[in-house]
Parts: C-alpha cells; sequence; structure tokens
C-alpha cells in the first residue's frame, strides 16, 4: 500500500471514520456484475494483513469487496458509479469494528507470546467463526489462559493504541515486530506494555475498546500452535451461545450448571455399563440361536429383526466358529432394505459380495472373512438367490 497517496487514505488517520464523502475517479465494470470503482479519497479498508475488507455503501450503490490492486483501492460496486461524480460513503460499522477489536486484539496477545517466549506469529487470519493466530512454537492451553489474563488486564487499562509512520531515523531505533522485510514507508502500531509491530491495519484507538480476548480453541499445527481467538461483541456473543447450551444441558440432566460435566460423566458411565451389559444380553442370545441350528458346511442363511450391523457381524462370526455353515449370511432389516453381513470360516468373501452385490442390487464390501452392505431387495429375492447358489459360480 505504499504507492497509495496516504493523506487519501482516511482510515489510516481516523479509523473509527464510519462515513465520508469522495468523488469518483474512475469506474470499470468487472466479473460477476460487479464495478470497480477508484475514489479520490476513501475510508474503506481493502482486504490485506489478515484482515478482510469493510463493506458498505457508495451513495446508492452497495460496496461488497474492496481490494488493494497497483497501488489503488478498488471497490466492488453492484453497479455503476459516474466518474466526476461526488459520493456519500457509510462504512458497516459493525463489521468495521469487530475487525478492529480483532486486530487490536491479536496484536497484544501476539506481542505478549513474542515478550515472554520469542515466537513469531506466522500465520493471521479473521474467519467468520474465529480468528486463528499461528505461533512457530509451542502452548500448552495453561500458558495460552495464563496470556490471556495478561493481556486481559492490558485491556481493561484502556492504554492507548499508536499507530504512525516513524522516520528512517526513528524506524531504526525501535524494536518492533514484522512478518517480512519492508521497503519504503513503514507504519508503525504501538501498544505500550503489549506490542510494537509493523501494520496497516485499522486498530482501536484505546486497548478498552476492544472489550474482552478470549481463546476458544488451541491445536498442534506445523511444527508450532494454532490458537483460534474472539474479542468484544463476538467474545461476548459466544459466551451468550455457550451459557445457552450449559442451561439446556443442565435443564436434561437436573443438575446445577457448575456442576454439568460431572453430570455428563455419570451420563457417560451409565451409558458403557448399558453397553456392556447389552453386549452380554447379545452374547446370550447368540449362544441361543447357535443351539437351535443344526451344525454343518452348507450355505446359511438367517434373518434377525432390529439387530444392528455390528450385532450382526459377532453373530456371523460366532456361528462360523461354530461350524453352522461354511458360509453364513445374515440380514436384518426391513422389505426392499436389509443390512447384511457375509462370513467364512476358511474362503476369502471378496468374490461372493461382488456376486450378491449384483444380483440383489447390494452396495458393500469387505476383506478377508467377512463382508458387510446393504439389499435393496425384499427377504423372498434373498432367500431365492442364497438358495439358488448361482453367487457361488
Amino acid at each position: 500500500m505504499e504507492n497509495m497517496k496516504k493523506l487519501h487514505v482516511l482510515y489510516e488517520k481516523n479509523p473509527e471514520l464510519a462515513e465520508f464523502d469522495g468523488t469518483v475517479t474512475a469506474c470499470e465494470r468487472g466479473k460477476n456484475n460487479l464495478y470497480h470503482v477508484t475514489l479520490d479519497r476513501t475510508a474503506f479498508y481493502p482486504e490485506g494483513g489478515g484482515q478482510p475488507f469493510d463493506t458498505g455503501t457508495l451513495g446508492q450503490a452497495k460496496v461488497v469487496e474492496v481490494h488493494e490492486k497497483d497501488g489503488k483501492i478498488l471497490h466492488y460496486t453492484d453497479r455503476e458509479l459516474a466518474v466526476g461524480s461526488r459520493v456519500h460513503g457509510v462504512i458497516d460499522w459493525e463489521r468495521r469494528q469487530s475487525h478492529m477489536q480483532h486486530h487490536s486484539g491479536e496484536h497484544i496477545f501476539s506481542g505478549l507470546v513474542h515478550s515472554r517466549f520469542g515466537y513469531d506469529n506466522v500465520g493471521f487470519h479473521m474467519g467468520q467463526d474465529a480468528v486463528t493466530i499461528d505461533f512457530n512454537g509451542m502452548l500448552t492451553m495453561d500458558q495460552a489462559r495464563e496470556l490471556e489474563a495478561e493481556a486481559n488486564r492490558l485491556v481493561w487499562a484502556d492504554v492507548p493504541v499508536e499507530a504512525w509512520y516513524p522516520s528512517q531515523e526513528e524506524l531504526h531505533s525501535l524494536d518492533y515486530r514484522s512478518k517480512k522485510e519492508i521497503e519504503g514507508a513503514v507504519r508503525i502500531v504501538r501498544i505500550p506494555g503489549g506490542d510494537t509491530c509493523a501494520c496497516c491495519g485499522t486498530h482501536v484507538g484505546r486497548t478498552g475498546q476492544i472489550g474482552m480476548i478470549k481463546i476458544v480453541g488451541l491445536k498442534k499445527y506445523k511444527g508450532g500452535v494454532r490458537l483460534e481467538m474472539l474479542c468484544g461483541a463476538r467474545a461476548l456473543e459466544d459466551y451468550e451461545k455457550k451459557q445457552e447450551q450449559v442451561l439446556r444441558i443442565s435443564n436434561l440432566l437436573s443438575a446445577k450448571q457448575g456442576q454439568v460435566s460431572q453430570a455428563v460423566e455419570k451420563l457417560a458411565e451409565e451409558a458403557a455399563a448399558l453397553k456392556r451389559q447389552t453386549a452380554e444380553l447379545y452374547q446370550q442370545i447368540f449362544r441361543l440361536r447357535c443351539g437351535q441350528l443344526p451344525s454343518g458346511d452348507a450355505p446359511l442363511l438367517v434373518f434377525e429383526e432390529d439387530m444392528p450391523p455390528v450385532q450382526l457381524r459377532l453373530l456371523v462370526s460366532l456361528l462360523c466358529q461354530e461350524g453352522k455353515g461354511d458360509l453364513v449370511l445374515a440380514c436384518s432389516g426391513q422389505e426392499g432394505s436389509y443390512h447384511y453381513v457375509l462370513g467364512s470360516r476358511e474362503e476369502k468373501v471378496d468374490g461372493f459380495t461382488r456376486k450378491l452385490n449384483e444380483l440383489l442390487r447390494g452396495k458393500g464390501s469387505g476383506k478377508g472373512l467377512m463382508s458387510q452392505g446393504m439389499f435393496a431387495a425384499s427377504r423372498e429375492e434373498i432367500e431365492q438367490v442364497w438358495n439358488e447358489g448361482v453367487w457361488k459360480g
């Protein structure tokens, strides 16, 4: 952005400017029925440095995107604007304010990480769900929480956020963060006690305007960590959503909000115990089922009511082990849609599975001695195909 006339880039001198007047200097038709408009002065921030573009209006035209290209700021509008006309620009302030809060919050947190651990911020993106920050070193969630507390103390101290273009002499004397080497004028953003960094983005005037900084996620990423952060209004919105969820879970479990996790753990233990009991009951059912069937090497077909695939597999495995058939096909479902499991004591079932799928409009596969899938066929069709044995040819 160094080629742009700084006096005409209004957001640099006054990022809180929500409205302005400017003259259209060019308007060209672009892709997707949008027009690329340039002005003699603008308060719209173009996408850059991890910060999204502003949106808003220019007169009656909607500004849907803003980009910097070849030293110019292009406003992508939904209608044509006459060259030479004066237009009144209005920034979508809620969107801009959120960007300012998050960009300023990122500076504070990244500055503290760099100061304490020496890590660099190697990635920064403002997404719809959260802001992500990538560091080239490891952090634990406990360390992130400590930094979060320190960052919020700086927010509540309400210190000024300074942004300026220092002289070359002054720049050489500054200790500042920068992701890359910058030629020409360098814009510095400084938050006393938090960060000094080269940055072209928009920021709040004082840290108190950030409201709060909240780390909502942390994971390993490319040899370092990726943090998810929310600030200001979006942090409050996230808290309200989670509070609503906690309240609903609390009511469902008849537990106090502060004891929801313990109640869920108890519920999980009860579910695991019930699962074990169910497995034991199924084993008893399978033993009884085996006892009802004669042993032998003939192919065996069985139908079971409302039995999930995982239990069908256990049944087929037991029937094969007990010598109830050289091949066993177990089905469960309803007319026109049956889960199936095919198993064998000794022979691979891949070829049999493909043939059965062809004959019974099936989908499924497996390796070795067992396969599973679905038949889009009736019980009568399955029985007829199985009894004819053509699938073994």
